[in-house]
């Protein structure tokens, strides 16, 4: 596995949980969506240093 594919792993894990949170009841929308970004910009961070 190389270090994009850890990557993409990690941010869909951490994408299914924000989204399971949010249906849950655990965080708002406006929270989830900021989570989610720092998620994304991990991921493009990730890529850049590859």
């Amino acid at each position: 596995m190389t270090d994009a594919d850890a990557a993409i792993d990690r941010f869909l894990t951490k994408a299914d949980d924000a989204y399971g949170e949010y249906e849950a009841g655990y965080a708002d929308a406006d929270a989830t969506l900021r989570r989610l970004e720092r998620h994304i910009e991990e991921l493009r961070e990730a890529r850049a240093n590859e």
